[in-house]
């Protein structure tokens, strides 16, 4: 585990979470779905995912250099853990569903730490008001479009939301890449109206110019736009407590840059951070990226909040 800073002059991110916020500070929530039952490969721990990538924070600082923006500006709400890690997906839904509008109520954003991605489906449950409004943005390896049939699992939250009545026109996907998925799912995201963004396609583009392209497409079609961020669209070199990760994925910088943009954009309500297994993990590699990951939504966050003036929670 990394030891915190006790020197005044570099507060840790670990320390930021852990203090209430200031009086007349703009601040937004944390929660954790430590899921992880409902996963397509058995035996294990993303329930520990919350805990690690919150202990991890301790040798992060509170200042994001590139954008001189510094986090102390900044409350972090955090709401523990909801208690789903003994339940399956759908024993979850319930829960979760309550535990994000519960947040939500006292906070104008969330970040929810996984667990694995089948608690995306009862998140964005509990960020929209309704289905139909709402819009779902994915950095994911895969496009979790797998039969239902197979039952409520990591594999299939985006064709859980699609029969739930989340329009396929609402979704934008970035980030899927080759000998990830079949063709037969392919077809299914693409018959449903889903927006597909390769990996080899950010590469080319660049990830800021797909991420602002995908929220600027799906704020016109949805008043509210939930982010799914899972670990597991990282080149594996970069992530490997992802057991879904493959060679040829995003960076770390990548999934930065797009975590503030979505933390700048006014519609976004809620992002998830899932997929995450600390027992698999080398050099806290993939803790720590999903650390970076949650300090750079809260600073876009902060960005956003100066800029509209938003009211204090």
């Amino acid at each position: 585990m990394l030891v915190s800073t006790t020197d005044p002059n570099w507060p840790s991110a670990l320390h930021w979470l852990q203090a209430s916020a200031g009086p007349g500070l703009p601040s937004l929530g944390i929660v954790g779905a430590p899921v992880t039952f409902g996963s397509i490969t058995p035996g294990l721990h993303y329930d520990l995912g919350p805990k690690s990538i919150r202990e991890s924070l301790a040798g992060f600082s509170t200042y994001d250099l590139d954008n001189e923006v510094d986090l102390l500006a900044i409350g972090l709400e955090d709401f523990g853990d909801l208690p789903v890690a003994a339940l399956d997906p759908s024993d979850a839904f319930g829960p979760i569903v309550e535990g994000v509008r519960s947040a939500l109520r006292r906070q104008p954003a969330l970040i929810i730490l996984g667990g694995n991605n089948s608690i995306t489906r009862a998140g964005c449950h509990g960020t929209c008001k309704s289905l139909s409004n709402g819009g779902l943005l994915t950095l994911d390896a895969h496009l979790d479009v797998r039969d239902l049939q197979l039952g409520l699992n990591n594999g299939n939250p985006i064709r859980a939301l699609l029969e739930d009545g989340l329009p396929g026109s609402h979704i934008v996907q970035i980030g899927a890449h080759s000998f990830c998925n079949s063709k037969s799912y392919l077809e299914v995201a693409r018959t449903s109206g889903i927006t597909l963004v390769p990996a080899q396609e950010v590469r080319t583009r660049g990830v800021e110019a797909v991420v602002s392209q995908a929220l600027k497409y799906l704020s016109a079609v949805a008043e509210v736009i939930y982010v799914d961020l899972d670990l597991d669209v990282l080149d594996r070199t970069l992530a490997p407590a992802c057991p879904g990760s493959r060679p040829g994925g995003l960076t770390v910088w990548d999934l930065r840059v797009a975590a503030r943009l979505c933390g700048l954009h006014p519609k976004v309500r809620t992002l998830d951070i899932v997929e995450l297994d600390p027992t698999r993990d080398l050099a806290s590699a993939t803790t720590m990226a999903a650390a970076t990951c949650l300090l750079s939504f809260c600073g876009g966050y902060l960005e956003r909040s100066r800029a509209s003036k938003l009211p204090i929670a």
